[in-house]
């Protein structure tokens, strides 16, 4: 059921912005467009298209609250730690001194030489 919502406000959502590029600047914004002259105040008549416009828009506000509910619903008294199904890890000992850090995984691997290299000077000898 969610899904089928989801789907129907997507297509809403395309289909509001559709309707709102198809329509004509009335040229309040920035002032800039294309006003049709007289008095600002004046209210126009109510298009076809703003019609859709409202329509399209109540119920694509319709479908954002019922998404909501239904998402509030599935998530009720439940939690992320709760789907993982692990349990919280035990109190670790602690080596005093080092705040908790395990000091052996920020040492480098042992090399097989053990230091032989770091000896080697590094520009050969003209000898």
């Amino acid at each position: 059921m969610e899904n089928v919502i989801l789907i129907i406000h997507l297509l809403l959502a395309l289909t509001l912005i559709g309707i709102v590029l198809l329509q004509r600047s009335e040229g309040g914004g920035l002032g800039m467009g294309g006003g049709g002259g007289g008095a600002m105040s004046q209210r126009s008549a109510a298009t076809a298209l703003g019609k859709l416009t409202w329509a399209v828009a109540i119920a694509f506000i319709c479908t954002s609250m019922t998404l909501t509910v239904i998402a509030a619903q599935n998530a009720s008294g439940s939690s992320i730690l709760d789907r993982l199904g692990g349990s919280t890890p035990a109190a670790e000992t602690e080596t005093p001194g080092t705040g908790g850090i395990d000091t052996d995984a920020l040492l480098p691997p042992p090399s097989a030489t053990d230091g032989a290299a770091e000896d080697a000077p590094l520009v050969p000898r003209a000898d």
